[in-house]
């Protein structure tokens, strides 16, 4: 390879470059004007918010209703609240609890017992044997 043909080569590398910066300085004015659009977007956005907050009056969100899983599980979680030492069986709790005593429902009570002891909230200090984690 020669010295002119060295140069051509590093003449046309020099346009490819220069075209390609070219590509990114108005990929970067479009996305810097994209920006500046959103960002004032953003402005008018927490204005209103604030307006509103200000001038609506202070609504109180309503307590989610309760179903019968969700009053299960608390009725489950308060009696290993009163009794935080004891271990207890599902069907235990079911008598503690006046909870009908079928096998179905002590089931369900054992699936609701295995969600608590991996949430962290309960240990098993025995086979079948739920506790209160302390």
């Amino acid at each position: 390879m020669n010295v002119t043909e060295l140069l051509a080569g590093l003449q046309a590398q020099h346009e490819a470059a220069t075209a390609r910066a070219g590509e990114l300085q108005g990929q970067i004015e479009h996305l810097t004007a994209a920006l500046a659009e959103t960002a004032a977007r953003l402005a008018e956005l927490d204005i209103a918010r604030k307006v509103i907050e200000q001038t609506a009056p202070a609504v109180t969100e309503p307590d989610p209703p309760q179903t019968e899983m969700s009053t299960a599980y608390q009725a489950i979680v308060n009696a290993f609240n009163q009794h935080p030492v004891q271990a207890f069986r599902a069907r235990e709790l079911h008598e503690l609890l006046d909870m009908p005593t079928d096998e179905a429902s002590v089931n369900i009570t054992r699936s609701r017992l295995a969600r608590l002891l991996r949430q962290g909230f309960l240990t098993q200090p025995g086979r079948g044997r739920y506790q209160k984690r302390t």
